[in-house]
């Protein structure tokens, strides 16, 4: 009779996982295969990091190999301030007298019956004695500046004289010279401006009289003119 066999229950119930069985040679191919790709799939994403880390550090050296050797910058404890903004230009301030400039002199204003019927046709305030005008031709006062308005046209003129006047006055001037030519080189060989500038001189305020200027300071070409006391 013969001997029972030892019974081992776990060998008939324990399998490979269902995803290692392998049917056949075929299938053993195919795993290892598989696993080839991965294998090498996973050297060329590590072949492609190493290239790009020394790519990196072949940047860097190079930098280094430009620059040269690199110190860094003492803290000094300073601090930036941000500069201070630039004044408020006037603008407005600036047109308004402009705008008063141009109205307070006109073209059309007749000086004739104002100015002394004298070799000069010179002009005094009324109020302002003869003497006044015998000072300015003798060069009692010392002239202080002068505007030369040969070449301008006649709105620039204008404009120039009158801002001229404004600001010698506000300054102290007492007295001026304004050239404004003999017109020699004008069509007709006539003093253009000089009309206009006796007429404008009047107009203005600040002018107390005028002269024609001696021969050594511009002659028939040039005023002398006294102004006005400053205010301030």
């Amino acid at each position: 009779m013969r001997s029972p066999q030892p019974h081992h229950p776990a060998a008939s119930t324990s399998a490979p996982p269902a995803a290692l069985v392998l049917h056949s040679l075929q299938d053993l191919k195919q795993l290892q295969k598989r696993l080839a790709q991965q294998r090498a799939e996973a050297e060329a994403l590590e072949r492609a990091r190493r290239e790009a880390a020394a790519r990196e550090q072949a940047r860097h050296r190079l930098f280094e190999l430009a620059v040269g050797p690199v110190i860094p910058l003492r803290h000094h404890g300073r601090v930036l301030l941000q500069n201070d903004p630039p004044a408020p230009v006037p603008y407005q301030h600036q047109l308004d007298e402009q705008r008063v400039l141009l109205e307070s002199i006109s073209d059309d204003f007749d000086v004739s019956t104002l100015l002394d019927t004298d070799d000069a046709l010179s002009f005094r305030r009324p109020g302002i004695s003869v003497e006044v005008t015998r000072k300015l031709r003798r060069g009692v006062w010392s002239i202080q500046r002068q505007l030369d308005l040969h070449g301008l046209r006649t709105d620039e003129a204008r404009e120039a004289l009158g801002q001229f006047i404004r600001e010698a006055h506000k300054i102290g001037l007492r007295c001026v010279r304004v050239v404004h030519g003999k017109g020699l080189g004008s069509p007709g060989k006539s003093p253009v401006l000089k009309g206009r500038v006796q007429s404008w001189l009047v107009q203005k305020n600040e002018v107390l009289a005028f002269v024609q200027a001696r021969p050594a300071e511009g002659g028939a070409g040039a005023l002398v003119v006294l102004l006005r006391p400053s205010p301030g």
